[in-house]
């Protein structure tokens, strides 16, 4: 498994609007290239500050394309379809005046719909499901991909375990600069299958949560008060040694669940698109490491998540939609070269502070530019 290290990097709040107006625009006009779409229907929802409207959705066994807009509400921005505690499929960062899709493959049965935000995910609707149970994918190709996702997947989840056992054993020791030279090696896992660790509900907020996303009272767990008394505090105190006790635990859990997972085809195209979404409202901004500035190791291996389902599914998807491959194939060799010049050694990269504000604005360049065809991924492989 390779040792990628890298320090951070940000990006301006109308970068991110542009990334997700370039994902809803691909989403609403992405074709193949003979000019068919995929067989799925499509379901219209709007989020207000209410929640969703409709209240409550109606759909048919099979594939489904969810069609999200918010007209107007600040409040509200994500929309979700949950089976119990596990995310069947998500729209995020959908700010006033955009719009967005995702697609899923439904069996029968009622689910929960969420119009919320990031701080409030409770459901606010249901989605009734109808008809007859339908394979999730007839394409050999998809199903092959889905099969090695998995295993992927599991690899990642055993290293982030072994990792993480390391850096749990440095702040047990009370060891702060061995805890913080492991700290950015130990994520680089995670980041690379976090829309699956999302899926299982609560589980990504208690690993991975910043600060301002922690509810009132509610309890500041995982990797980030761990950075913040590593890089601010400078100590390791009973706190941060209770603190990484559970987040030892929450990462065990985490491969236990990935072992037990399976995936449909539709999932990595979405994950995909997800991971982009992480980059430009989390890493791009500086957001996600801003205590330790090692926001560009995430970066990366959000970016490899991405393209690792991308790759699964690139075999099907030339002979679905070779013009699409292609561009997405380019934009990502775009995007790893963009990354390229703040390479220090090896898998080093230059900490974000050192990075000017021209160069944020060409990576973010790079990802909108990677965004708009990865976007229309999902569209094309739900319903094969």
């Amino acid at each position: 498994m390779p040792d990628p290290r890298i320090p951070s990097i940000a990006r301006p709040v109308t970068a991110i609007a542009a990334v997700a107006t370039l994902a809803a625009l691909a989403t609403a006009c992405g074709s193949s290239s003979d000019g068919t779409d995929s067989d799925a229907q499509r379901v219209a929802v709007t989020i207000t500050d209410d929640g969703c409207d409709p209240t409550d959705l109606e759909a048919t066994a099979g594939p489904a394309t969810f069609e999200v807009e918010n007209v107007d509400s600040a409040i509200n921005n994500e929309f979700e379809v949950l089976d119990g505690a596990l995310i069947l499929g998500e729209r995020e960062n959908v700010t006033p005046g955009l719009s967005g899709e995702v697609s899923v493959n439904l069996d029968p049965g009622t689910y929960d719909i969420v119009c919320g935000n990031p701080g409030n995910r409770e459901p606010t609707g249901k989605l009734v499901v109808s008809g007859e149970r339908q394979a999730a994918t007839t394409d050999p190709r998809l199903r092959e991909a889905a099969d090695e996702y998995a295993e992927w997947v599991d690899g990642e989840a055993e290293e982030l375990v072994r990792r993480t056992g390391a850096f749990v054993a440095a702040i047990e020791a009370g060891d702060v600069g061995e805890a913080k030279e492991l700290y950015e090696h130990t994520r680089i896992p995670y980041e690379r299958i976090e829309p699956v660790a999302e899926s299982f509900g609560g589980l990504d907020p208690a690993i991975d949560a910043r600060i301002n996303d922690i509810a009132q009272g509610d309890e500041w767990t995982g990797f980030h008060p761990l950075e913040k008394a590593l890089w601010i505090d400078g100590r390791i105190g009973e706190r941060e040694k209770a603190t990484a006790r559970r987040l030892m635990t929450d990462v065990e859990r985490l491969r236990r669940l990935t072992a037990e997972n399976t995936y449909d085809p539709v999932q990595l195209a979405n994950g995909a698109v997800e991971l982009l979404n992480e980059v430009s409202l989390t890493k791009i901004t500086g957001e996600e490491e801003r205590y330790s500035h090692t926001d560009l190791t995430d970066f990366k291996a959000n970016i490899d998540g991405a393209r690792e389902a991308f790759v699964l599914l690139a075999p099907a998807l030339r002979e679905i939609d070779p013009d699409l491959a292609t561009e997405i194939e380019e934009r990502f060799a775009d995007m790893y070269a963009a990354l390229r010049p703040y390479r220090v050694e090896g898998n080093l990269y230059e900490n974000y502070e050192k990075v000017g504000e021209r160069e944020r604005q060409e990576l973010s360049q790079a990802v909108d530019a990677l965004a708009l065809p990865l976007a229309r991924l999902g569209g094309q492989v739900v319903g094969q």
